[in-house]
């Protein structure tokens, strides 16, 4: 059973007979198909359906030479709205299965950005077309989330929030310089973080981390593509599983200057989401490679 099926609504599937015949509604009554048949062990299938606002259940898999269909694996999806990044993507097959993880390399988080790629079939169809732009296409990053919180905002200035993003142009400039190798501005990021180091060592005596750190988006456990993040809300909206009537709660997340989509299942949010308070949880970062 897939760990984050009840971030889509399915929290009371508990046996494989139940899930057995989600899957097979998936296949039956599927919202998008898409096939590679020039696939080298047969023709490989993708059957992808909605159980609510954009989000659902994809299953994977190849038909034999009897035209018979046969499971290999499938995944909950949500597919976030907008344009992440343009950076460079690199994509790298699972060792065990036909599905694909891609790299990012995004100056606005500081780390590589690691993802379960939600489109392996359009990826593979690219692929076996020679396309040798590959890599270089818009991604559409969201998120599944196990467990969040809603946090109220920090209180900020206008003039606060203008010369933090100004510092934050600075500093993706530096990185960048940093990346190239000039080691003027590698001093100044260590400059930087050392700055930082003293001033959170003298404010975190008498006061909350969470009025120090206002955002943050770092890896989680031993899975790659799992993330623990704090953002700003900008929007949410509430909907419905259609099948189980469970309530998932859709938000529109700021964190690290990246805005993306989270969604999670009602139950598992602590606390009532609006705008301008923030998300906090963990996440299994999905992205949507648009060729």
């Amino acid at each position: 059973m897939h760990s984050y099926l009840k971030a889509v609504g399915f929290s009371k599937i508990t046996k494989r007979s139940e899930m057995k015949e989600i899957i097979k509604d998936v296949i039956k009554n599927y919202d998008e198909k898409v096939a590679v048949e020039n696939h080298p062990e047969g023709v490989f299938v993708e059957f992808s359906k909605n159980y609510g606002c954009d989000c659902g259940i994809t299953v994977c898999g190849q038909y034999d030479e009897n035209n018979e269909f046969h499971v290999e694996y499938y995944f909950p999806f949500f597919r976030g709205t907008g344009i992440t990044t343009q950076e460079h993507v690199a994509i790298e097959k699972h060792a065990e299965k036909e599905s694909y993880a891609g790299a990012c390399d995004d100056l606005r988080i500081g780390v590589t950005l690691i993802f379960y790629l939600q489109n392996p079939v359009e990826y593979m169809l690219e692929r076996y077309k020679d396309n040798l732009s590959l890599g270089n296409q818009p991604l559409t990053l969201s998120g599944l989330s196990s467990e969040g919180r809603i946090l109220f905002p920090v209180q900020k200035d206008k003039e606060a929030v203008k010369v933090e993003r100004e510092l934050t142009k600075n500093r993706n400039h530096l990185i960048a310089a940093a990346r190239n190798g000039d080691e003027e501005a590698m001093e100044s990021l260590t400059m930087e973080d050392m700055d930082t180091y003293s001033m959170i060592s003298q404010r975190i005596a008498t006061e909350d981390i969470f009025t120090i750190v206002d955002s943050y988006f770092m890896p989680y456990g031993i899975e790659c593509d799992q993330y623990n993040i704090m953002g700003e809300i900008l929007d949410f909206m509430t909907f419905k599983n259609i099948l189980t009537g469970e309530d998932i709660c859709q938000l529109t997340v700021e964190s690290n200057d990246m805005q993306f989509d989270i969604c999670i299942n009602k139950a598992d949010l602590l606390g009532e989401p609006k705008v301008g308070r923030r998300f906090k949880g963990i996440i299994w970062l999905q992205g949507q490679l648009h060729f």
